[in-house]
């Protein structure tokens, strides 16, 4: 049995574009975003702790090949073709990547559809900056940044650009002032998230909660899975979209 074969397929458009999705579980909603290279077996297998936890997951499928495995080999062929992808904002700064306005679109959706406080985001790696992108629209309401690591840290400035343009970061910073939390995760030596975790704190303060493991080590909740990582994004969740848990 394949690993999404328990999910309901389907698929959201938004200003001419169009991506597969994949829906699973019962409760508040929740948006994962996968990182590079895809949608592979640890990225689905965290995603079904979100649902066992009692959340309605939907898992966008942006690039590379649902369940393919995390490798050497899947990484060199889905790296090249997202960094020349006009959805994707990688060397640039203040600028938000264009697919942030597909994601928040899907956010409202979701939200318009289950109700509540408003849907989780969770970004991880390439797409960890996206979460707080989408907290530009009220409709989410529990944005988690795992590693994230656009624009590619080559350069102080890069490294501390958090992947928004001006304006969306005014929105960031006011949503945070009413109240919305950011949670963060990462590796504290992690080279790929740059000085984006000080950037923040110093925009928003007490606002973003960091969460910081010692070590070089990269993906939080997948290949370098610390449960402390996983254990604080569900009770954030439970928190912020109240969900007993």
């Amino acid at each position: 049995m394949a690993l999404l074969d328990s999910w309901t397929t389907g698929q959201h458009s938004a200003d001419g574009v169009t991506h597969p999705t994949y829906r699973k579980g019962s409760g508040p909603g929740v948006i994962v975003i996968h990182e590079i290279p895809g949608l592979t077996p640890e990225v689905i297998g965290f995603a079904e702790e979100v649902v066992a936890a009692g959340f309605t997951v939907v898992l966008p499928h942006l690039f590379g090949t649902p369940e393919a495995p995390m490798s050497a080999g899947t990484i060199a062929t889905v790296f090249p073709r997202v960094c020349v992808s006009r959805e994707f904002t990688t060397m640039a700064t203040g600028r938000t990547s264009p697919v942030a306005g597909w994601l928040r679109s899907l956010a409202r959706s979701l939200h318009a559809e289950l109700g509540g406080p408003g849907v989780g985001a969770l970004g991880m790696c390439f797409t960890g900056g996206f979460a707080l992108a989408m907290m530009v629209d009220d409709s989410v309401a529990a944005p988690v940044i795992a590693q994230p690591s656009l624009p590619f840290p080559v350069g102080r400035k890069r490294a501390a650009d958090l992947n928004l343009s001006p304006a969306d970061l005014a929105d960031v910073r006011a949503r945070a002032a009413g109240g919305c939390q950011v949670l963060g995760l990462r590796y504290r030596d992690d080279l790929a998230v740059g000085t984006r975790f000080e950037t923040l704190t110093a925009e928003i303060g007490e606002a973003f909660v960091r969460v910081e493991f010692p070590g070089k080590k990269h993906s939080t909740l997948t290949e370098h899975r610390q449960q402390e990582a996983v254990d604080r994004v569900l009770a954030f969740f439970a928190q912020r979209l109240n969900r007993d848990l």
